[in-house]
């Protein structure tokens, strides 16, 4: 018996290490806990079991006690025409003492539109004291890969995902933000330690470069490492771990391919001096949110990563070992629509957002 419970634990160790799809042993329900939302884009947890969703039309929500607010007030102006609108939403670390939120959305102005970063308080359903606090320049006409995802690690600087706004050389160019990953401190200033914060050709907020529309980014608790995803174009969906100053290499070198067929670029996959990822997917899944389980609600996802699909309206959950993706299994395939953001909540359960018309919040529970 024993010799037989060591071949079979041997066995499952090569299908993980193999890369082979998995089963959990972790069945899930999904439950609905608020309806209503317009296509809902982002969520951030508060004290209270408070948590606020941004809404890609431009409204700001709570939900509380399972109770959806009015539009929260003082929302700035966005521009809500294709993948643009309000986008991410971030608490600060000390927002018990501060009530600080910041939002990232599309904003429209000289040229066309970009992404934009504001602070503001947030009390008792407004926002006060609004302070705008980065605007990526140039503004396009374009409607499309303005990034938007925010997040704080563990150091407390504020991470501002972007896209190449359908630019794609400018994402090799260190003067400007265009797919760019930035660093703030919380206060919206450039932190010492930045890599290009003494070079005098570069954006200082520059974290790193080569991306081309980066909506997913998460914290790894275990060792504080920050992970992004990023859509390719035709295939190429690319997870990768933010290293300071590093190049990820949009648009010479990429797994995917133009609309239709055909190399980007030289065709190349990879070249000195530029990042490999993590993990891709071709042909592409079209990824959303993004986040690391860290918790026992489920059996054996701890430490798993996982992943929103919007092309194929289910989410992605990505068993790790040794810091690199060994196994992927789909869950909830067609079962609430496109997956537009997957976050822990402070109860140890994973919430996800769908970007639907008449789109909603739902907890993940085991069965």
């Amino acid at each position: 018996m024993k010799k037989y419970c060591l071949y079979l634990y041997l066995g499952c160790l090569c299908l993980i290490l193999a890369g082979c799809e998995v089963r959990s042993a972790s069945p899930v329900t999904v439950t609905k806990l608020v309806g209503g939302l317009d296509h809902p884009w982002s969520m951030a947890f508060l004290p209270n079991e408070e948590i606020l969703i941004t809404e890609r039309s431009g409204q700001l929500r709570s939900v509380q006690k399972g109770k959806l607010s009015a539009p929260i007030q003082g929302v700035p102006p966005v521009f809500a025409q294709g993948q643009g609108g309000l986008l991410g939403v971030a608490a600060h670390p000390n927002f018990s003492e501060n009530r600080l939120i910041y939002l990232a959305y599309s904003g429209a102005g000289q040229g066309g539109a970009s992404t934009e970063l504001v602070q503001a308080q947030y009390q008792e359903g407004q926002l006060n004291n609004l302070q705008k606090l980065f605007v990526s320049l140039p503004k396009f006409k374009t409607s499309h890969h303005f990034g938007g995802r925010l997040l704080f690690d563990q150091q407390g600087y504020l991470y501002l995902t972007l896209g190449d706004r359908g630019q794609q050389d400018l994402a090799q160019d260190l003067s400007n933000s265009i797919g760019g990953v930035l660093r703030f401190n919380a206060e919206g200033s450039v932190p010492e330690s930045n890599p290009f914060k003494n070079n005098p050709a570069a954006l200082p907020e520059l974290y790193t470069y080569g991306h081309r529309n980066v909506q997913g980014i998460a914290l790894n608790p275990s060792n504080g490492q920050v992970w992004t995803h990023e859509h390719g174009p035709q295939g190429g969906d690319e997870i990768n771990l933010l290293k300071a100053g590093a190049n990820y290499g949009w648009p010479v070198i990429t797994y995917g391919e133009q609309y239709g067929g055909g190399p980007i670029g030289q065709g190349k996959t990879q070249q000195v001096g530029m990042e490999q990822p993590l993990h891709y997917w071709t042909p592409s899944i079209a990824p959303s949110g993004m986040t690391f389980y860290n918790g026992d609600k489920y059996s054996g996802w701890n430490g798993s990563l996982f992943v929103g699909s919007l092309k194929f309206a289910k989410l992605v959950r990505l068993t790790l070992v040794g810091g690199k993706v060994a196994a992927e299994e789909s869950l909830l395939e067609n079962q609430i629509g496109r997956i537009r953001d997957v976050q822990q909540g402070p109860d140890g359960y994973l919430y996800l957002l769908n970007d639907e018309a008449q789109g909603g919040l739902y907890r993940l529970e085991p069965s």
